[in-house]
C-alpha cells in the first residue's frame, strides 16, 4: 500500500499522513481521486526498474521450468503489477480512474472494463506477479482483473505467511517495494526470505524518512548484498500540508541527509535500493 497502514483512518506515521481509507474500497477510483492533487508519482519511477530487474531476474533461470515470479510487497490495487506487464503509464492510470464516465460505474462494471483493458494492453514479456498487501479489498480487486497472478492479505508484522504464501514464495525470484518502507519492517522480509526456494532479487524505493539499515542487515542474514543509488532521488509526491513537511525535512536530518532542494521544495523523496545475492 503506497500511503497506507493499518490502523486509523486520520492521523499519521511519525508525522506522515495517513490514506488507510482509500485501500478499503472495493475498487481504486477513490485512490486515484486521492493522490493526484499530491501528484503521487513513485510508480511511475519504478516501472523502468522494475521491468528491467524482472528481465535480469529470469535471465538467470533459462533452462529452468517456469519462470521466477514478483512479489510486489504493499501492493494495493496492483499498480506496480499494471506498470511493469502492460502498455500502460502511470498517467493512462490517473485519467482512467478519474474520468467522469467511470464513476457512475458499480465495481461489477468498471471491473469487467478493466479486465479487458489490461488483457488487451499485455505485453509479451509479461512475467507472474504476486501481490501481498494487508488491504484485502485492494488485493482482491488487483486479481480480480487480472493484474495478480495471486494475492495475499497477509500481515507479515504479526504472524507468520499462510499455507498459500508460503507455496507462492517457492516460486519468487524478486520482491519490489515502492512506498511500503514505512510500513513494513526487517520481519516482514525475513519472513518472506525464510520461505523463498528460489535466488531472490530485492528492488525497493524507500522514503529518505525512513531507515532501511534494518531491512539490508536482515537482507544480509540471507546472503544478500545491498547498494544504494546516491547519485539521485526520486520524488515520491507532494506533501499534505506544512506540519507534514516539517516532520519529513526533521526526519531526513535526524538520517543524515540534507533536505535542500528536496523537501524543502514540497515533495517526499526516495532513494533506490538493490539487493542481489553475494558472489563469491
Amino acid at each position: 500500500m503506497a500511503e497506507s497502514g493499518p490502523g486509523d483512518t486520520e492521523g499519521a506515521v511519525g508525522g506522515k499522513s495517513r490514506f488507510d481509507d482509500i485501500y478499503d474500497r472495493p475498487d481504486p477510483r477513490a485512490y486515484f481521486r486521492r493522490l493526484a492533487p499530491l501528484e503521487y508519482e513513485i510508480p511511475h519511477h519504478a516501472q523502468p526498474v522494475f521491468r528491467q530487474a524482472a528481465t535480469n531476474r529470469a535471465a538467470l533461470d533459462d533452462g529452468h521450468p517456469g519462470r521466477p515470479a514478483v512479489l510486489d510487497v504493499c501492493c494495493s490495487y496492483g499498480i506496480n503489477a499494471a506498470l511493469l506487464n502492460h502498455d500502460v503509464t502511470l498517467a493512462n492510470m490517473y485519467e482512467r480512474y478519474s474520468s467522469p464516465d467511470r464513476q457512475a460505474m458499480s465495481t461489477a462494471e468498471l471491473a469487467a472494463q478493466d479486465k479487458e483493458f489490461y488483457a488487451e494492453r499485455r505485453r509479451p514479456d509479461a512475467v507472474p506477479v504476486f501481490g501481498l498487501d494487508v488491504a484485502a479489498p485492494a488485493v482482491h480487486y488487483a486479481l480480480e482483473v487480472g493484474l495478480l497472478d495471486a494475492a495475499f492479505a497477509d500481515d507479515l508484522e504479526q504472524a507468520p505467511p499462510s499455507p498459500g504464501l508460503r507455496r507462492a514464495l517457492a516460486e519468487v525470484g524478486l520482491v519490489t517495494l515502492t512506498g511500503g518502507g514505512s510500513y513494513v519492517t526487517a520481519r516482514t522480509f525475513t519472513a518472506l526470505l525464510d520461505g523463498a526456494r528460489r535466488p531472490v532479487w530485492v528492488s525497493a524505493f524507500v522514503l529518505r524518512t525512513v531507515s532501511y539499515h534494518p531491512i539490508v542487515r536482515a537482507l544480509a542474514a540471507h546472503g544478500l548484498s545491498t547498494t544504494v543509488d546516491v547519485s539521485r532521488t526520486y520524488p515520491q509526491r507532494l506533501f499534505t500540508d506544512e506540519r507534514e513537511q516539517r516532520y519529513a525535512i526533521e526526519a531526513v536530518r535526524a538520517l543524515g541527509g540534507d533536505p535542500a532542494e528536496r523537501e524543502k521544495d514540497g515533495r517526499f523523496h526516495s532513494l533506490r535500493y538493490e539487493s542481489r545475492p553475494e558472489t563469491r
